[in-house]
């Protein structure tokens, strides 16, 4: 370890035990961030060269998809070895470079670590099928046969199709709850979790501050291999996966989120104490989401953070349902601590899924930066990038391939980043083609072009993420007296002697509100907040926020 890296970490544990507490957290997808050798394909000193306009936004920190070595069947959520960068991202020694930068700017650096499965080509799996008596046999999850030779039980994969894959070399299945290149690994072989454990270590030692886990509540498996249940179509939501796919029609009660995945986790966050590092689990569940945030987040033992999906939901949400959403937080999560997002490389980008103007695009912004919780923003979400159109010729998403056209898949969103209005790839990279085509319609609001007009996405970004500093009690306060008028939510943030009244107007329409009893000033003047008359009434216009300091 770099004697700078330890002097880092004895600073943080003295000063920012908490950091992540209330943390705005910028999501990088390195293939399409920054092209640094004109391959037309992103990569870790591409990220060191745009590490200072991250910083300009005021986030607290990035956090990385990943980068390791892998045959990218799903684009590095296929990972061959968990301990290495994969060429096309360049070397260990970039990505130093990665932690060094970043933290010289202020920033913490966390990494997505995809521990509930590996590529087929990883040395384990290898290992693991060449037989029954491999050193490996039992690392990943194996099942017989029924007589009649079907799939050991009923469980499907989210890219479609049975979760279970014939492998010849061993004569029986093996578990994939994603692509059949990606098999899931044994956690109830005490191995495999030291293993991955081992894992955590080495980026910690190389400096990172934390991780986005990927996938948390898929760790372990029913042992008995029970089948699912069905769910009732009036139950099946297609948050989780495209309306197309069967994986609705199931509760995955057997396949995922069992309660052993509760000492794993706590193994994995003693391993991340002594590093002042934290967590952020992303759990993928329709039904329990919430639920399984407040089991995952609860106490000092297990995860720091969780994020869940219902605001990763399709349609808009309205002012009564961030308040259902909230009241099933403090129901379930009282104790825990969640991380939300608008967007990600997973979904449509909100500005097109809920089909937002400008004006409800900002006060949505402003809303995340009031709420109980930690964010996340994605990359492009601060220029208010619209999902990319891709050709299907041009499509390289698994998911998108197999359900098209019905779901076009995830590469809309995963397209480059655009930094200029040039027509030579945004700024992007060099290449004569990129991995995937840059949007012509995203020129336009490229970061070179945003920067220069004071009207642009990105100001307001950088002035709600500036609110959201200077005023512990939107950082890390409670939350209290959620309520709905009309089309408003409106609500109260605390913390020791501080308490702002947050109102926002979601609706087209103008409306009203009244202030608490008490003495209140205006605040977030610049977020197009707007003022009480002199009788208490607030009137809002379309799309806009109150944010108001107690006083006296």
């Amino acid at each position: 370890m770099l004697a700078s890296q330890a002097i880092r970490k004895v600073t943080d544990i003295a000063l920012q035990p908490d950091w992540w507490r209330g943390a705005i957290i910028y999501q990088i997808y390195p293939r399409s961030y920054q092209d640094s050798n004109g391959d037309g394909i992103g990569d870790l000193l591409g990220i060191v060269q745009r590490l200072p306009y991250i910083a300009s936004l005021g986030v607290d920190a990035i956090w990385i998809s990943p980068f390791f070595t892998s045959p990218m069947k799903d684009f590095g959520y296929d990972v061959a070895d968990y301990c290495d960068v994969d060429p096309i991202f360049g070397s260990l020694a970039d990505f130093d470079a990665v932690i060094d930068t970043a933290h010289a700017l202020g920033l913490k650096v966390m990494i997505d670590l995809v521990l509930s499965h590996t590529s087929d080509q990883h040395p384990w799996f290898k290992d693991s099928r060449k037989s029954k008596e491999a050193d490996k046999a039992n690392w990943y999850v194996w099942a017989d046969a029924k007589p009649d030779g079907t799939p050991p039980n009923n469980w499907l994969s989210i890219f479609g199709g049975s979760a279970w894959h014939w492998d010849a070399r061993r004569c029986q299945y093996y578990l994939h709850n994603f692509l059949t290149s990606q098999p899931d690994l044994n956690f109830h072989e005490a191995a495999v979790q030291d293993s991955l454990l081992d894992v955590a270590r080495f980026w910690l030692e190389r400096g990172v501050d934390g991780f986005r886990l990927d996938t948390i509540n898929f760790y372990f498996h029913d042992a008995k291999l029970r089948d699912n249940p069905a769910l009732s179509p009036a139950k099946r939501n297609a948050t989780i996966a495209p309306s197309v796919n069967p994986y609705n029609y199931q509760e995955h009660v057997h396949s995922k989120n069992q309660p052993e995945n509760l000492q794993f986790l706590r193994r994995l966050r003693a391993v991340m104490q002594p590093y002042n590092a934290a967590a952020v689990g992303e759990v993928g569940d329709a039904q329990r989401g919430l639920e399984i945030m407040g089991q995952y987040t609860s106490g000092d033992e297990l995860m720091h953070m969780c994020y869940a999906f219902e605001l990763l939901s399709g349609d808009r949400p309205t002012s009564a349902y961030i308040a259902d959403v909230m009241a099933r937080v403090q129901e379930v999560a009282e104790h825990g601590w969640a991380c939300w997002a608008y967007s990600n490389h997973d979904v449509t980008r909100h500005a097109t899924r809920w089909n937002l103007s400008p004006g409800a695009e900002r006060v949505f912004t402003t809303l995340m930066m009031c709420l109980r919780g930690s964010a996340c923003i994605y990359q492009g979400e601060e220029l208010g990038l619209q999902e990319a159109n891709i050709e299907f010729a041009d499509l390289r998403d698994p998911y998108g391939i197999e359900f098209w056209p019905e779901y076009k898949g995830r590469d809309g969103c995963r397209t480059p980043m655009v930094w200029e209005p040039s027509n030579q790839n945004g700024g992007f990279s060099t290449a004569a083609r990129t991995w995937l085509p840059v949007a012509s319609d995203h020129l336009r609001h490229s970061v070179a072009t945003a920067e220069a007009d004071p009207t642009a996405m990105i100001h307001h970004y950088r002035r709600a993420i500036s609110l959201r500093h200077a005023h512990p009690a939107l950082k890390s306060g409670e939350m209290f007296d959620m309520a709905v008028k009309g089309t408003v939510l409106h609500f109260v943030r605390r913390k020791d002697r501080e308490t702002i009244f947050c109102a926002f107007n979601l609706s087209d329409n103008p409306a009203e509100i009244t202030l608490p009893d008490g003495n209140w000033t205006p605040i977030g003047a610049e977020l197009n907040s707007a003022h009480a008359g002199v009788d208490g009434k607030v009137r809002l216009a379309a799309w806009q926020p109150c944010l108001a300091l107690r006083t006296g």
